[in-house]
């Protein structure tokens, strides 16, 4: 162009802007000066713009000097990009004098300043300007309301929502997004509904972002029918574009929706689905169903992921790999965690607390707390995660007194406050060894009497130490909680039957019926050729039953000759039948069922992995260890608690859990 003025220099530079090529931007606005060409008001917001998004601090003060020694008048579009470029470069000093010297303030104005105190968790400051503001537009009622929410105060920022309805403020699609992410927050269905139902009473087209919105909020309630719901509307809203970050996001947002509310099998057939339509695959939805592995402990299907992983050439990242290593570890192969944890070779505080829970979940006690103090000798922080995965190796492996270290260490060296799992361990740790004097005077000095998880550990380890006296003490104070968790009232309930106290036994159950409080059925799974086979006791509904039975009968007949010895009383409290009827059901508890159909299914070397959602019982326990001894054949169990590796009529636990 042989004659260029400042409006196409303007749209030049605007326009580079507004695509994020800030730094092009700029370097044009250089030129356009070498040109002698004056900018307007228009060039100079836009060049504040490009300044605030890349944080150009001294740049942008060259610009604000420029201003001031042209004379350029400032309009209300040019001074809000200017305060906003301050706001944007941390400069609250600049911002504030600028602010209060302005003598128009429009509703961007006012927002942004709002803003600039909700960034730096200035609240009541924020609020104040907030009631200042006489009309309120749509824009300061959702930058209040949001930043509310991202400090902490979900109960103010509902509060405040209701104000805007009743204030007759229209809501935008942003404001029903925000609405929508502080139902997830509060976790207030009901509330969900209301507005799901406001969305679409008011018109508003429902784009990928609201629906997406829609899908999380339902997730987070746990009402997976009507996020699945919204899911399968999904093509209506997207049509034919595939793979846009919208759609991408509503496929990640239902297999982790999935993944939180324990439906893992949906989740794994959702995660298959999409990979067969070829929907691209983020690193969230991967972190997603590897998650669902560990927790479901499919150790097959964890490696296809892990293959699907590497044939897309995603990067091994601290989030990625800790993902993994969890996954190995919790699926009942720690060489494969540990071949995943020296791959990453990152000094990542995340990917090493991985590590030290893996070792501490499979009984490895010593290597975990090798492994923290390594970490720590290369400067490594410790955070409270990696604290507890510590306290638990030093509890599983019998370590009272490293454990004991570790816990003044985080207080006192870290400044970490102790939380309910900290606390949990400490008493587990003690309990174990079975110092009870020392789990009273820690409960004491740490006022922690309230605590309900604390006393459940302390009644478990009266169980392990059948001390039954201690039992009712510990009972005392955690039944007057009135918990309707059953294992506290199962915990007493079996501490009283290995007595034989059939009174005690008695009383708990009728406790148990008045509270309304339910025994979680026992189950056992186990994966053999990518499938998976679940069993409760006493059951008969496996294709395979007969000889799974027939087995089973046999395995206890033979493991009889080298000295096993089922122990009735472990079930007398739940049947009160004979001895006889009594051994016939521990028989067939379901990790028996779980491992005879393993045993019968899998060549005579292959590692049995069966997963419990219970802890194991003393009697299976015992029945682990025979039946390796027997067959010399490694059993690995995962319970509620940790990893048991039978091998050669040893426990890695050493019948210490």
């Amino acid at each position: 162009m042989p004659h260029r003025d400042v409006r196409t220099w303007t749209i030049l530079v605007s326009t580079f802007a507004r695509v994020g090529s800030n730094g092009a931007a700029l370097e044009l606005f250089k030129n356009m000066q070498n040109e002698g060409i004056k900018p307007n008001q228009f060039t100079l917001s836009s060049v504040l713009k490009c300044c605030s998004s890349l944080s150009e601090l001294k740049i942008g003060k060259g610009v604000h000097g420029w201003i001031l020694r042209n004379g350029v008048v400032f309009d209300v579009i040019l001074e809000n990009a200017l305060f906003y470029f301050y706001v944007k470069c941390e400069d609250f000093g600049s911002a504030k004098w600028l602010f209060e010297s302005m003598e128009e303030k429009n509703s961007v104005t006012w927002n942004i300043m709002i803003g600039a105190y909700l960034d730096t968790g200035n609240v009541d400051k924020a609020v104040d300007l907030f009631r200042r503001q006489g009309l309120k537009g749509v824009s300061i009622w959702n930058t209040i309301i949001n930043g509310l929410m991202r400090n902490g105060f979900e109960k103010i920022a509902l509060k405040l929502l209701y104000e805007m309805v009743k204030d007759g403020t229209l809501f935008n699609e942003v404001t029903f997004s925000i609405a929508l992410v502080l139902v997830s927050l509060l976790k207030d269905l009901e509330l969900g509904k209301q507005i799901h139902g406001r969305v679409l009473l008011s018109g508003i087209h429902v784009d990928g972002f609201l629906r997406n919105s829609l899908i999380d909020m339902y997730c987070k309630c746990g009402e997976m029918k009507m996020a699945l719901k919204v899911f399968k509307k999904m093509d209506t809203y997207f049509g034919r574009n595939e793979n846009s970050i919208e759609e991408v996001i509503s496929w990640s947002s239902i297999i982790s929706g999935l993944v939180l509310n324990g439906e893992f099998e949906d989740a794994f057939k959702t995660f298959t689905s999409m990979v067969r339509k070829d929907i691209d695959i983020d690193a969230f939805s991967i972190t997603s169903i590897v998650s669902a592995c560990a927790s479901f402990g499919v150790l097959e299907l964890g490696r296809q992921v892990h293959g699907l992983v590497q044939k897309m050439g995603h990067k091994l990242d601290a989030h990625l790999g800790s993902s993994l290593i969890d996954m190995y570890a919790k699926c009942g192969n720690l060489d494969d965690a540990k071949r995943i944890f020296k791959q990453t070779n990152d000094m990542n505080v995340v990917l090493w607390t991985s590590m030290v829970y893996s070792y501490a979940l499979h009984g490895r006690g010593r290597e975990a707390v090798q492994l923290f103090e390594f970490s720590m000798s290369h400067g490594l922080l410790p955070n409270e995660v990696t604290f507890i995965g510590v306290l638990t190796a030093c509890s599983h492996a019998g370590l009272v007194e490293e454990g004991c270290r570790y816990f003044r260490l985080m207080k006192e060296v870290y400044g970490i406050k102790p939380g309910v799992e900290h606390f949990t361990r400490m008493v587990d740790l003690y309990g174990c060894a079975g110092q009870f004097k020392e789990i009273k005077k820690f409960i004491d000095e740490n006022g922690i009497h309230h605590l309900r998880a604390v006393w459940r550990s302390f009644l478990s380890s009266c169980r392990l130490h059948r001390d039954i006296e201690m039992a009712e003490w510990v009972s005392e104070n955690l039944l007057r909680c009135k918990t309707l968790d059953a294992g506290p009232y199962v915990l007493l309930s079996n501490i009283y039957a290995i007595k034989q106290r059939w009174e005690e036994v008695a009383t708990v159950r009728r406790l148990m019926q008045s509270r309304g409080v339910k025994k979680q059925p026992c189950q056992s799974w186990i994966q053999i050729r990518n499938q998976v086979h679940a069993f409760i006791m006493d059951d008969r509904s496996h294709p395979q039953k007969n000889e799974i039975c027939a087995y089973l009968y046999k395995l206890i007949g033979r493991l009889r000759e080298i000295g096993y010895s089922s122990d009735a009383k472990l079930v007398m409290q739940d049947v009160e039948k004979k001895q006889g009827e009594g051994e016939m059901l521990l028989g067939f508890h379901s990790e028996k069922l779980a491992t005879a159909y393993g045993i019968i299914s899998t060549a005579s070397q292959t590692p049995i992995r069966i997963m419990k959602n219970l802890r194991i019982c003393d009697d299976c326990h015992n029945f682990m260890r025979y039946t390796s001894q027997l067959l010399d054949k490694e059993i690995i169990v995962r319970d509620i608690h940790r990893f048991h590796h039978f091998k050669h009529g040893c426990c890695s636990c050493g019948d210490y859990w």
